[in-house]
């Protein structure tokens, strides 16, 4: 009877707490405006399957900066650039660090990541690790040669889908690109059509990402903690069980390989990113030892990050510019009167071509990488004159501020041209690599994407191919035009399926 009556305390505190809590708050400190939040739930009931279009509807209505209650646990929705660039460049170290989440927290091996990790010296190192062994400038230099030969097998591809007159699956092909380079930039392995390790991990990386994209009200709700409702925790544990098992595999082959090049079996240098981690791993000199949850964790945010968001992106430009032929023949021009039309244009020759970088940031600003940034305060601020407690989560809503009509002329239309100067070069001052918060594809500040050099890198070379080597039918009489609507996050809500149909085969060219 005691345990059922302090239950019951409890439960009526969860239940009129955000209602005392905002009227408290708004005595003693500035707040933000919002709805009224519910009891229990708070302003949950208004979040949508899409957030970002849940956040823009209260941004609409509330304005730039809107309070709201996730269960009982502050949160504030951004919505324009001047806000991002306060919370995400001024109070940077205030909002370094990622809520708390059961995805996060099972799929990071309990935060042994750079993704959903603390912010602090542990992370600097990690991320150190990472930028300095694989995703440096020259690094990626280094595997140019990697990212061209998996390019030039896509489009050998594609080639043979289009003399054999079939529909492609974009998606599907584009995916076999993107994780074949992480693969070899890893482990130096090729996902192949059979079961070899690397398709399945990209069969495992495709499963997280669509976890991932699902809102779990359990990490609100502290009644629901326990109970799974939506089997979200099922799920992120067996998807983590399976990555794990694979990630053991992959560090024992490394790790015999290590031992038979010691015992003098093996020949030729170790250089792939397992070998680099193990090096570090077992170095006891090392500035930090990583442990061996930091190893596979550490591959987990590679593969995330190398794989579904260029391929989201790529997708994306394909389908706008098939719904926009005008644009294409624009962009073929481009290529045409640099590259000439007897080669293949090169990683290379992306800075000679400012309208193919005009179209990868225009198709990054209407479909970016991250919709919603997410963070959390570690300590109180004042921003904007307004009074942030600790541990308030913080959504800065990049899709919405990148489709603002007060910042983009006519933002819904798919313009690349908006992104260069009248004399054709590319506009400098509105670029994508977190600088300029009217555009933050891969977020900003200290948290920013790790991965967003090599997709910049590998994206706007393989769009240039495709425009340079393809059409594309449409429908049953060729002619149609792509459904553009979104799924969750940065994907498509349909599969993009057209027939290719060959206007340049390099290779043939260079055969002869």
């Amino acid at each position: 009877m005691a345990d059922f009556q302090n239950y019951m305390v409890v439960f009526l505190v969860s239940l009129i707490f955000p209602i005392i809590f905002r009227a408290f708050r708004r005595r003693s400190h500035r707040l933000p405006p919002g709805p009224i939040p519910f009891p229990i739930i708070g302003h949950l009931h208004h979040l949508g399957p899409k957030l970002h279009k849940s956040l823009q509807k209260l941004s609409h209505r509330y304005g730039p900066l809107v309070q709201l209650f996730l269960g009982s646990n502050p949160c504030l929705v951004v919505a324009s650039p001047e806000l991002a660039k306060e919370f995400l460049q001024t109070h940077d170290v205030t909002f370094s660090n990622h809520p708390e989440r059961v995805f996060g927290q099972i799929i990071s091996y309990g935060y042994a990541d750079l993704a959903f990790a603390p912010y602090g010296p542990r992370w600097r190192f990690m991320r150190k690790v990472c930028m300095t062994s694989v995703l440096s400038t020259h690094s990626l230099l280094q595997i140019e040669p990697i990212r061209r030969e998996e390019r030039n097998l896509f489009l050998q591809a594609l080639l043979e889908k289009a003399k054999a007159g079939e529909a492609v699956h974009v998606k599907d092909e584009i995916l076999k690109l993107t994780n074949n380079v992480a693969s070899r930039m890893t482990m130096n392995q090729r996902c192949t059509e059979h079961e070899s390790e690397a398709a399945r991990v990209k069969n495992c990386m495709t499963e997280i990402t669509q976890i991932a994209a699902k809102l779990n009200v359990a990490d609100y709700l502290w009644f629901l903690k326990n109970l799974d409702v939506q089997g979200h925790r099922k799920r992120t544990a067996a998807a983590h069980h399976k990555f794990d098992m694979m990630m053991e595999r992959v560090l024992k082959e490394h790790e015999e390989e290590r031992r038979r090049k010691e015992a003098g079996e093996g020949g030729g240098e170790l250089k792939d990113l397992v070998h680099t981690l193990l090096d570090i791993m077992e170095d006891e000199n090392a500035e930090m030892r990583l442990t061996r949850d930091n190893v596979k964790a550490i591959l987990l945010n590679v593969f995330g990050g190398a794989t579904e968001s260029p391929a989201n992106a790529m997708v994306w430009a394909v389908a706008e510019l098939i719904n926009s032929p005008n644009l294409l023949e624009k962009a073929r021009h481009e290529i045409e009167s640099i590259i000439g039309k007897d080669r293949l244009v090169e990683e290379s020759d992306i800075p000679n071509l400012p309208y193919i970088q005009a179209i990868v940031r225009e198709t990054l600003r209407l479909h970016p990488g991250f919709t919603v940034i997410s963070r959390r305060s570690t300590q109180d601020c004042i921003v904007a004159g307004y009074h942030i407690p600790a541990n308030t989560e913080l959504l800065v809503n990049v899709w919405a501020m990148a489709r603002d009509p007060n910042y983009w002329e006519n933002p819904l239309e798919f313009s690349p041209s908006r992104f260069l100067n009248e004399d054709g070069s590319i506009k400098k001052e509105l670029d994508v690599k977190g600088r300029q918060f009217l555009l933050l594809p891969f977020g900003s500040g200290r948290r920013i994407c790790p991965g967003a050099s090599h997709t910049l890198q590998l994206v706007p070379s393989t769009i240039a191919a495709v425009i340079q080597c393809f059409d594309w039918k449409v429908g049953d009489g060729g002619n149609g035009s792509i459904n553009m609507e979104e799924g969750h996050g940065s994907s498509r809500a349909h599969p993009l399926v057209c027939v290719p149909v060959a206007r340049f085969n390099p290779f043939l060219t260079h055969a002869g």
